[in-house]
């Protein structure tokens, strides 16, 4: 590797651009890159440059509008604006529909760019420098990488001293656990693997420099590969709403079709005696004014369909998050670390969830593992006293002083010599991939890819065998106070697979051995015979350890022949350099040399339940809300953090294991269970089981399990039990789990976990909560809420999750009634202005309303409602808020209910009195028309008719003195907008006896008369 600290190549630290210019100017020199696997060649001019947000400048409006309209209440808005179009349809403005669609897309287009923009931010913060990268960083480039700087591009670390060569690798792929190629330089091969692979994403550390090789550039990266698209999430509340949509649709165009039946039906039988007061267009006759009216009614009606019901539920979800952020109860003071809404969409959802699928380590766990105990060649250490103070670390200058261990038999076998317990710590020392920064002299800082190699390298040190730092080719060690220098020759890594990892190290004297650290049943396998009776009482110390709750290693070593591993050494360089199966040639050579191993005892790490954990999954259980824990530890490991946790209690009837190796006794031993149980076959649902039962099955027994033919009946057999623990589980399989009980359950699922490994489960389930913890933020930046401990988990799911539920069905009950309100009153007012499409209210007045009500109402509710049940009024004024919840229990109370009653009856008696006495005192002309229609008519008087030859106007004599003034004047016509329909008889003299109806419209703000003229 080309690193170190040459002045000429360490560049000022805050000069970054001028450091991209130098690095650009003087690494000019370019590697021919030849993809052989894929059989593609590669532009070199492939830049760095990706793209992380959405939208951007030019296709923002277009894709924006693009998805809003695929909402169906938008879509339908846009129709009706066409239709308002139309003279001979719409009787409304079309500005009536444009600004509330304009208004609704406004806003969602808002919110989308904040988000967008808001994602973008995140990525830029945690990548800085980045267009100084994308510049210099194409394909092929030799770069200069500085410390603690982010990398963006995939490259291996190569010498400085390059002149001419060639790559040929794998192509670009999501596989972030392995990498297959090789680097040819003056006649030499060299092996490119995972190991000397540095992507895109990580920080250099450990060197204040170093050279790298582009390989994959922007897109083509490993992380971006891997970056794969989130899937929508959408609540229960949204499908519902738009189940209730497509209903109101349905409900529009069944009370247009009644109002345009009455048309047809109005219009042929009298319609034909107003054609001389409102004569008709030509060519449309009854049939076709009922069709128009269909669609002029469609227009009128438009205000049953809530097309601000998306933008409300919005804001209600977004105050609703921010109830979340601001929840001191769910902030961590230890770790400074508040809860988080990451999404605004999903509050409500949280208060009907069914399923809890948890991690284990880190999650229910601290994830801060301590050296606990230990079984050093069949002897057991670390058991604590009654009243044993801890070991003095007096005796070791670099001992790490917040490390505690009670047992002192240890020390003193240490400080004797003794070859098994040398080797064992020394196996700690010189196994593992640490790496250690020591700034000062004595202070030395691990820094670990797990706390689980943390802890055991920790342990060694306090005990006497010191690792103080590591090259490429070495591992340097102090053991007991005399340093030494161990050649590294080879390290087989620890994988999902193998389940252990081993070193081969020379020894100061010379000496050949294999040091190997892994999970007990992989190590058991590769022992020699010799250790049978050794072996025999190191798993009866882990079986101790695993009922515990410890994590627990087998440790073997073996002595090397100098000639065998020659030859190893070469065939292992052919494979590690082959493109072709490399990693199974590899694995055959690891379980070569990786038998007839001598064991050396194991170790046991603590990992602490988190505060709080067993009473939060206690309340979650009360709520029946199941939980299923997805762990990778072992079987026995597992158990006792359930039985901690009180998710496995002894009172219960059974628990069920299911430990099988193939599918055949799998299939076996579920049904034995469902027989047990006594479910029915063929249900997928949550019965009622006489007893309590838990289920616990292995990782092995699950592949099995998960399989088609078998998942049903998995799925009955987990469903029926009241815990379901999944043991040396995958991540892959996390994730299939949660699928299978969101295909076949109607039950909302929720994961929380706080690793990579939790991430592929976060993005099943309908809700992800990361936990920040000591695993970085993988499952942080995937997951929807996120906070620092598990048991923020029931006030997220039983506070906040059950009063988002309980605001949205109220403010929907709300909104539907106030829509369905002020749409019936122009479907009752069709009926008796011959359904001829009018309107009964300005829409001005309807849009101020609306307006008025739903911001003011949603300003109102979050207002009282944080006033009344926030910490904050009672420390602003303890006197008139003595408790919170003031509110709530007062009105739970029928004296105060009786009190408004009384109150209200009160005020509203003057309001009363006020309007009788002046309808008797000062009368308005309807007021006066309205008691003369009440009160029963005169008797007629026969008079006698003279007959004259001069003809008189019936109607000009029909009228009192002043009704001629009255209609001509302006006084009448400015009184507010009512709609009037009255009949007045009047009594007239005539030559003809008969009858005579004569009606006279005067339409003027909606003001029609009706005027009866009838003789006697």
């Amino acid at each position: 590797m080309g690193s170190g600290s040459d002045p000429e190549h360490s560049p000022k630290e805050g000069e970054k651009q001028w450091r991209c210019r130098r690095s650009q100017r003087r690494l000019s020199r370019r590697m021919t890159i030849v993809m052989s696997a894929s059989r593609v060649r590669l532009s070199s001019r492939q830049t760095n440059a990706i793209k992380t947000s959405k939208y951007n400048t030019f296709n923002f409006l277009p894709l924006n509008l693009f998805e809003q309209f695929q909402r169906i209440a938008n879509a339908y808005f846009l129709i009706l604006l066409l239709l308002q179009v139309i003279p001979a349809i719409s009787s409304l403005s079309w500005f009536t529909t444009v600004v509330p669609l304009v208004l609704v897309l406004s806003v969602t287009a808002a919110k989308d760019a904040t988000d967008d923009i808001r994602i973008h931010l995140l990525y830029s913060a945690h990548v800085r420098n980045t267009f100084c990268f994308e510049l210099a960083c194409r394909l092929g480039c030799l770069i200069l990488m500085m410390a603690h700087s982010p990398l963006l591009p995939d490259e291996p670390c190569v010498s400085s001293l390059l002149s001419e060569g060639e790559v040929s690798c794998e192509p670009p792929n999501n596989r972030l656990d392995r990498f297959t190629g090789t680097l040819t330089n003056a006649g030499q091969k060299y092996s490119l693997d995972n190991d000397k692979i540095l992507l895109r994403g990580c920080t250099l550390r450990n060197t204040e420099w170093c050279f790298g090789l582009v390989l994959f550039g922007g897109p083509e990266t490993k992380l971006m590969q891997n970056c794969g698209k989130t899937t929508f999430k959408r609540t229960s509340i949204d499908r519902l709403m738009n189940v209730l949509v497509l209903c109101i649709f349905g409900f529009l165009a069944f009370m247009c079709t009644i109002l345009a039946i009455g048309n047809r039906i109005w219009e042929q039988l009298w319609g034909s005696e107003f054609t001389a007061f409102l004569p008709r267009q030509g060519g449309v006759d009854a049939p076709f004014s009922g069709f128009l009216t269909f669609w002029s009614y469609v227009i009128i009606l438009n205000t049953v369909v809530p097309i601000s019901l998306y933008v409300s539920v919005e804001v209600i979800r977004l105050g609703n998050s921010f109830y979340i952020d601001w929840d001191r109860k769910m902030y961590h003071a230890h770790s400074d670390t508040p809860a988080k809404a990451r999404t605004t969409t999903l509050n409500e959802e949280l208060g009907q969830i069914k399923y809890v699928f948890s991690d284990k380590t880190g999650t229910l766990t601290q994830n801060i593992m301590t050296f606990n105990k230990c079984s050093i060649n069949g002897k057991s250490y670390g058991e604590v006293q009654m009243n044993t103070e801890t070991v003095d670390w007096s005796f070791n200058p670099l001992a790490d002083h917040h490390f505690s261990f009670h047992d002192h038999s240890l020390v003193e076998a240490l400080k004797l010599e003794s070859p098994e317990v040398q080797s064992f710590f020394r196996l700690l020392a010189l196994c593992h991939t640490v790496m250690a920064e020591e700034k000062i002299e004595g202070e030395l800082l691990y820094q670990a890819q797990s706390p689980d190699e943390g802890a055991l390298v920790t342990a060694a040190r306090n005990f006497g065998f010191v690792f103080r730092s590591r090259t490429p080719e070495s591992v340097t060690i102090v053991e007991m106070g005399e340093q030494h220098s161990y050649e590294l020759l080879a390290i087989l890594d620890f994988n999902n697979v193998r389940k252990r990892m081993s070193v081969i190290v020379r020894s100061p004297e010379g000496k050949l051995c294999l040091y190997c650290k892994g999970a007990d049943t992989m190590v058991y396998e590769r022992l020699h015979q010799s250790c049978t009776k050794l072996m025999d009482v190191t798993t009866e110390h882990l079986n101790e350890f695993a009922g515990e709750g410890l994590r627990t290693l087998a440790l073997a070593y073996k002595d090397l022949d100098e000639e065998y591993f020659s030859s190893w050494k070469q065939r292992h360089h052919e494979a590690s350099t082959a493109l072709e199966d490399r990693e199974d040639k590899l694995d055959v050579l690891y379980e070569e040399i990786e038998k007839d191993l001598m064991l050396l005892g194991a170790t046991a790490i603590e990992d602490k339940l988190q505060d709080g954990v067993p009473q939060t999954i206690e309340q979650l259980a009360k709520a029946d809300i199941k939980i299923w824990v997805l762990t990778g530890d072992k079987q026995e490991t597992a158990e006792n953090i359930g039985y901690s946790c009180n998710m496995l209690r002894e009172e219960m009837n059974d628990i069920f294991i299911v430990s099988a190796n193939n599918s055949d006794d799998v299939r076996q031993e579920l049904r034995s269970e469902e027989r047990t149980l006594g479910n029915k076959p063929k249900v997928v649902r949550d019965e009622e089981v006489n007893g309590d039962y838990g289920l616990v099955i292995n990782g092995h027994s699950l592949a099995y399990a998960l399989e088609r033919s078998m998942e049903l009946l998995f799925l009955r057999t987990a469903c029926l039990c009241k815990t379901v623990i999944c043991c040396r589980v995958t991540p892959l399989q996390k994730a299939q789990v949660v699928e299978l009980v969101k295909k076949y359950k109607q039950a909302v699922t929720l994961a929380i976990g706080d690793g990579a490994n939790d991430v592929s489960m976060i993005k099943a389930a309908h809700i992800g909560v990361g936990i920040s913890g000591q695993e970085g933020m993988q499952a942080v930046l995937s997951s929807d809420y996120s906070f620092a401990q598990f048991r923020f988990l029931e006030r997220l799911l039983l506070v906040h999750g059950r009063w988002s539920y309980l605001r949205m069905c109220k403010f929907l009950r709300y909104f539907f009634y106030k829509n369905f309100t002020f749409t019936f009153v122009h479907f009752w007012y069709g009926f008796f202005c011959g359904f001829s499409a009018q309107l009964c209210l300005d829409m001005s007045y309807w849009t101020a309303v609306n307006h008025f009500f739903v911001w003011g109402s949603l300003v109102m509710f979050f207002t009282v409602t944080f006033t009344m049940y926030s910490n904050g009024t009672y420390l602003i004024i303890p006197a008139s808020f003595p408790f919170i919840g003031t509110a709530r229990n007062s009105l739970n109370q029928p004296n105060v209910w009786l009190t408004i009653l009384l109150t209200s009856i009160l005020c509203v008696l003057p309001v009363v009195a006020y309007r009788f006495l002046l309808i008797q005192l000062r009368p308005t002309i309807n007021d006066k028309v309205r008691q003369a229609k009440a009160a029963p008519p005169p008797l007629a008087h026969r008079v006698r008719i003279r007959h004259t030859s001069t003809r008189r106007s019936g109607y000009a004599f029909s009228h009192a003195a002043g009704y001629g003034d009255l209609v001509t004047s302006n006084r009448f016509l400015r009184r507010p907008a009512v709609t009037l329909t009255t009949i007045i008889h009047i009594h007239y003299s005539s030559k003809v006896w008969g009858h005579l109806e004569m009606f006279l419209f005067l339409k003027e703000k909606h003001i029609f008369w009706s005027i009866k003229i009838t003789s006697n």
